[in-house]
């Protein structure tokens, strides 16, 4: 029996996506992205010269700055910004502009539930758009339980609140991936490759299994609207340049 959902969606079903590229004229790179009426803008401003302290000056430095959509930034955004550093430091090439300092500003528009993977979605293509080097791009899900330990893709605002647990996961698209075959862990492969994962609430072994087994299925889908996106902007800039 499959879980029923207050939205029509099937418990694996997606919202509607939406990506749109070079939206701020100041940025170096830019990216507007929503699921459903969950919308992320972000920024990339840099390389600059110069690194954060305690940085290692012989890397990129990726700095990420939240900002909610009203009010301060708390713990959870603190949180959320820790994540997203963590995770966009594994997908950028950080000894191609050593002592630089890249920053990343995310922007809450509108917050309906899986607000950080609407993020990190939006930031990966903020910096496609800037043209910072990446090993591959991350495609970012979630997934909640409910009380009935159904495992449902994407949930929203509504359904978080009601949720026995959630889980974000962070693949890597092996479309564009740069690495050569040695630097692929052992047993594990590229596409499915996990880079992030962040559990609340609590779970069973067995039922994360179920939500990690959901969210690669939804690689695809996302991968593919996201390659599309990139592909039609760089089809576009050539056509500029010809």
């Amino acid at each position: 029996m499959e879980a029923k959902r207050e939205d029509g969606r099937s418990a694996t079903q997606m919202r509607p996506l939406s990506c749109t590229r070079s939206i701020l004229n100041r940025a170096h790179g830019s990216a507007s992205f929503s699921q459903g009426e969950t919308k992320i803008l972000a920024a990339v401003y840099g390389p600059k010269a110069g690194t954060k302290k305690n940085e290692n000056p012989e890397k990129a430095c990726i700095e990420v700055i939240w900002k909610p959509k009203s009010g301060q930034i708390g713990k959870v955004e603190k949180e959320y910004e820790m994540i997203l550093k963590r995770t966009l430091q594994n997908i950028c090439i950080l000894n191609v502009h050593p002592n630089t300092t890249t920053s990343i500003i995310i922007q809450v528009v509108n917050d309906d539930g899986s607000l950080l993977p609407c993020a990190i979605n939006a930031a990966c293509s903020a910096l496609v758009d800037a043209g910072i080097p990446l090993k591959y791009l991350a495609v970012a899900i979630s997934c909640c339980l409910s009380e009935d330990e159904y495992c449902v893709l994407d949930p929203n605002k509504l359904e978080e609140r009601n949720m026995k647990a959630l889980v974000y996961l962070v693949f890597r698209n092996s479309i564009l991936s740069v690495l050569d075959e040695e630097s692929v862990e052992v047993g594990e492969s590229i596409e499915n490759g996990i880079i992030t994962s962040v559990t609340h609430g609590v779970m069973s072994v067995n039922n994360y299994f179920q939500c990690l087994e959901q969210g690669r299925a939804a690689i695809k889908p996302l991968s593919d609207f996201l390659r599309k996106k990139l592909r039609s902007k760089v089809q576009n800039d050539v056509s500029v340049a010809g």
